[in-house]
């Protein structure tokens, strides 16, 4: 992929995580607001050396809100999408990469909110 297509996937999905942003209720966005999205193409092999599946779209890392005040963790709280991952799951299908962004990040975010996979499964978030 040239960079100036890597450029553009990273705008779209930028977009949408906005748009996603903008669409959560008020005291919800304020707490998402402040956690930092981040676009990387797959999983580094350092993820994956730390168990990080290579098909992994997305990954919520650091210490949820829940937790926040309670933890001395030095990793702040952020979400990666990896949009490569997202990319061949879509087959470069625009309107369906824009969806699974937003999928991804609101899996992520609940990841964030405290929720475990069947509590994100329970909300359609799996």
């Amino acid at each position: 992929m040239t960079q100036a297509g890597w450029d553009n996937w990273v705008r779209m999905a930028d977009q949408e995580v906005s748009r996603t942003l903008g669409s959560l209720p008020r005291q919800l966005r304020v707490e998402a607001s402040a956690v930092p999205v981040l676009f990387q193409r797959r999983p580094s092999r350092a993820m994956e050396r730390d168990g990080v599946d290579p098909d992994t779209m997305g990954l919520f890392v650091g210490v949820p809100f829940a937790e926040e005040m309670r933890s001395g963790e030095d990793i702040p709280a952020q979400v990666i999408l990896f949009l490569e991952v997202i990319l061949d799951e879509v087959n470069g299908d625009e309107a369906v990469f824009r969806r699974e962004v937003r999928q991804t990040y609101l899996h992520e975010l609940g990841h964030f909110l405290g929720l475990d996979e069947s509590g994100l499964e329970e909300r359609d978030l799996g």
